[in-house]
């Protein structure tokens, strides 16, 4: 049927074909993971789409509700932003962490929306990229628990 040969020389293009289809696949979910990281918005969604809050009872979420009022900075451009939060974490442990590093955390929001412009914070889309992209930022310096949501309690914007 076969000769030795003819066997030897069809099980390498069986091979190559192989490592080129994994090769092939192996280079796809790089390009896939380094579009996500180039896009800020889809990175920060997908970094958050895992996290899901328990269900807490309304006491609990009074508990574990951190609130900060009242930040103003400029955005990029010339406008500016006046906007407060209220932060959900998912323990009185967080929580108490939290407060201890509000002015990281401050400098953290100060930071994230002197990035955006006007035009990024506007609606509802805008308010849940400046939400998760917090969540993103705020999660990896707390060790005693996590943020689990981000609610904007006053917003606006003044445009020039």
């Amino acid at each position: 049927m076969f000769n030795n040969k003819a066997l030897q020389w069809l099980i390498m293009i069986l091979i190559a074909i192989t490592l080129i289809a994994l090769a092939s696949f192996v280079l796809y979910e790089m390009m896939l993971r380094n579009g996500l990281q180039n896009d800020p918005a889809a990175a920060a969604a997908g970094s958050v789409e895992n996290v899901q809050p328990k269900k807490l009872t309304a006491e609990q979420i009074k508990n574990y509700t951190y609130e900060m009022k009242d930040i103003t900075t400029n955005l990029v451009g010339s406008d500016y932003i006046k906007i407060s939060f209220a932060f959900l974490l998912d323990s009185a442990k967080a929580k108490n962490e939290f407060e201890l590093l509000q002015t990281r955390v401050r400098a953290i929001v100060l930071q994230t929306l002197a990035d955006m412009t006007a035009e990024q914070v506007s609606g509802s889309k805008g308010m849940d990229l400046i939400g998760t992209t917090l969540i993103n930022k705020i999660n990896p310096i707390l060790s005693k628990g996590k943020l689990t949501q981000v609610d904007i309690t006053d917003f606006n914007i003044a445009r020039n």
